[in-house]
Formats: C-alpha cells, sequence, structure tokens
C-alpha cells in the first residue's frame, strides 16, 4: 500500500477547533469524548487528527503541517469564503486567522492558517521552476522581503517583521524597483495592522495605492494589490 502522513495536533478543547476545519469544508469523521478527548477531520486527501489537553497554551503552540496541493488559489479561496460564511468576515490575526496568499523565494505558492488550538497549517504548491535551495536571496531588497516574510508568517513575528522592512525602507543609497516597494509597503500594512498601529498602516497602504506601475508590474505584484486592496477595505 501507498504510504501516507497523518499529523496529529494539540488543542485545548476539541468543538472550536471542530468548528474551525468544518468551516474551511472539512468533515468530522470521528470523534472520542472519553477517556481521552480526540477526533478526525477530512476534506479530500487532507486528514488532520486533533487530542485535547487542557493545559495546552495556544498561543505558545509549535504545532505545525504541510500540506501540498495542485490547486492552491482554489484552497485559498474556498477557505476565505467558508470563514466569510461562518464568522460573517475573514479573521486575518490572532486565532484563527488565514494569511494571504503568497510566492516564496523557496520555490513554492503558498498560505498560512492557524486554527483555534494554534496549529499553523502550511498550504502550498510547487512553483514552475520547482523547490529551490531555501536561501536568502543577495539583492538588497529582495532579501528584506524575504526575511520579512518569514517572521511576518511563519514566525508570527510582526513587530520584527516591521522592524525589518522599516530599515530596508530607510536606505538612502540604494531604491526599490516599483514592485518591490509596492511589496514592502503592503506587508508593512499588514503587519502594523496586527500590531494595532492604524496610523502606521494607513500611511503605509496610502504610499504604496500611489506607486505607479506598468501593465507588466501589476501583472507581476497581482497578489500584493488584492491584498492593499483588501486592507484598504
Amino acid at each position: 500500500m501507498a504510504e501516507k502522513t497523518i499529523p496529529i495536533l494539540p488543542c485545548r478543547t476539541l468543538q472550536p477547533v471542530l468548528d474551525f476545519y468544518t468551516a474551511l469544508g472539512f468533515e468530522v469523521t470521528y470523534r472520542q469524548k472519553s477517556p481521552n478527548p480526540y477526533a478526525v477531520v477530512e476534506r479530500g486527501g487532507i486528514e488532520l487528527q486533533f487530542f485535547a489537553v487542557r493545559q495546552h497554551e495556544p498561543a505558545a503552540s509549535l504545532g505545525t503541517c504541510y500540506v501540498l496541493t495542485d490547486d492552491v488559489d482554489g484552497l485559498h479561496a474556498s477557505f476565505r469564503a467558508g470563514l466569510k460564511a461562518a464568522y460573517g468576515r475573514i479573521p486575518t490575526r490572532g486565532l484563527p486567522r488565514i494569511g494571504p496568499l503568497r510566492d516564496m523565494a523557496y520555490g513554492v505558492r503558498q498560505f498560512l492558517v492557524s486554527d483555534p488550538g494554534g496549529n499553523c497549517v502550511r498550504v502550498g504548491q510547487p512553483l514552475d521552476a520547482g523547490p529551490r535551495e531555501a536561501r536568502a536571496p543577495e539583492e538588497t531588497f529582495a532579501r528584506a522581503l524575504h526575511h520579512a516574510l518569514l517572521l511576518a508568517d511563519s514566525k508570527d513575528d510582526p513587530a520584527g517583521a516591521a522592524k525589518v522592512v522599516d530599515r530596508v525602507l530607510r536606505l538612502e543609497d540604494e531604491r526599490p524597483t516599483p514592485v518591490q516597494l509596492v511589496r514592502l509597503l503592503v506587508l508593512r500594512a499588514d503587519v502594523a495592522g496586527r500590531l494595532g498601529d492604524d496610523g502606521t498602516k494607513a500611511a503605509a497602504l496610502a504610499r504604496a495605492a500611489a506607486v505607479r506601475l506598468t501593465a507588466g508590474e501589476r501583472e507581476s505584484a497581482g497578489d500584493d494589490l488584492a491584498r492593499l486592496a483588501e486592507l484598504r477595505g
């Protein structure tokens, strides 16, 4: 038989976690209340299992897994629609939350979902060029974006990401390309929102919206422009 790996992730109580994954389109296929609370959710070929521990602290959880798909855009859109229908909004900070869709320097297009138990499910699709070595780019602004994105999403450190972006935008002897500038400013607005810094968020969004882009540049920055519109809305 073909091998299959199934992550088993912690939570404090099962119901909020099950409600969250149900909103994402998963089905609860098994639930055990005693002696140990345990549950299984499935959606297509994705299976996740959960166990409840009273002492678990969601904000400090290190639970994570990676889901590979051949339709990351479709899953992202479906998850967002399900969350909006269930919660009346799309949660983008705190727990639970769903992150933006991004092309990463290491060769995948991905987004992150964090459930009420604090578990981070990374959903990704290899880019056409295939996975690449996870090494930071050499160019100044590409390198800053690489590190800031890792801090903002993978490490859940928006304050650290803000410092990286602020530092590179203060450089006087180098200037980012228009696309890089938009990406940096949208990311700065995003993390400012997570930090409750509405003034910085508004200023970064206004500055990003004012950047002039050619048609080709707009296509290249498509994900960031969509995020810009969402943050401004």
